[in-house]
């Protein structure tokens, strides 16, 4: 089985290992919600703890060092506290509307990652690009529905607001690669930093858990873990442009799993929302392609 995975391409090992985190991280928002009514800081410590555990280890493994870079403290620490909006913003979604519309717009990151390489990084954006952004925003409004008629209406903005920390967070993953930084030391950075600020809340704020919740809990540290590390090993084989959009299948699954675990059946507008953001993401990913295959050929 090995020595088949080994014979394959690295574009097509991109697509296994990124196919595989969306699994993971549907996994993830799934024993989430099903940990049900617990405080979000209390998901998100025992989110990370694991994550933390299995990074440690990882590195331990590797031999890698556990110092960071020369300048690169100060993006670690952006990138941790982005990252845990993040996944603030991602749980208390999960909690409160249905599994693909949290998932969905989580899904806004890329497109906010552009904006940021953009202000942050200084990489251009082209006239096509900014078209794709401000198109796939207008796809998050019809799922947003920011009416006052919608119930869900706080809970579907912090959604939107963690895909736009997650993208921040991104950008700054990208300026810390580029820099040479290890990966293995981000995401134990990024978890480490995510208990030391949740800690206090699980101190004065500790809700009993049930050995359900517990396990729960414990499984979506693990999926949490396995979709970092898959998401990792998928750009270490392929570029961005070559695998990024298969990325979305987490919505499929997300909406396969919501509907047989939880019963959630999104509304026609957020259908269309889906089919409008997923659309520009395939946009973006055809426009990359071509770009890349122009320069190749100049």
């Amino acid at each position: 089985m090995l020595s088949k995975f080994d014979s394959l391409s690295s574009k097509t090992k991109g697509v296994i290992f990124i196919v595989l985190s969306a699994l993971s991280f549907t996994g993830m928002n799934t024993f989430v919600r099903l940990a049900g009514d617990l405080p979000t800081m209390q998901k998100v410590f025992f989110r990370n703890f694991v994550a933390m555990v299995f990074a440690f280890f990882a590195m331990l493994k590797a031999g890698d060092s556990f110092k960071p870079k020369k300048g690169s403290v100060k993006y670690l620490l952006l990138r941790s506290a982005a990252g845990l909006a993040g996944v603030f913003g991602n749980f208390y979604a999960l909690d409160k509307i249905e599994l693909s519309d949290a998932s969905m717009l989580n899904k806004m990151s890329p497109f906010f990652a552009l904006v940021f390489s953009a202000l942050f990084i200084k990489e251009k954006v082209k006239p096509k690009q900014a078209i794709a952004i401000a198109v796939a925003f207008i796809g998050s409004l019809f799922i947003i529905k920011p009416t006052f008629a919608n119930t869900d209406l706080f809970a579907s903005l912090a959604g939107f607001a963690g895909g736009m920390a997650a993208g921040g967070a991104y950008t700054c993953v990208r300026w810390l690669g580029i820099k040479g930084e290890n990966g293995r030391l981000i995401v134990l950075f990024f978890s480490v930093f995510s208990c030391i600020l949740t800690v206090p809340y699980l101190i004065f704020d500790y809700h009993y858990m049930t050995a359900f919740q517990w396990f729960s809990l414990l499984m979506a540290g693990l999926f949490a873990a396995g979709g970092q590390f898959a998401i990792t090993a998928a750009y270490t084989h392929a570029p961005s442009r070559e695998i990024s959009v298969y990325d979305y299948s987490q919505i499929i699954f997300a909406a396969i799993v919501g509907f047989f675990v939880f019963g959630d059946v999104p509304d026609l507008w957020s259908f269309v929302g889906y089919i409008i953001i997923i659309s520009m993401a395939v946009w973006m990913f055809l426009y990359n392609n071509r770009n890349h295959a122009l320069k190749n050929h100049g």
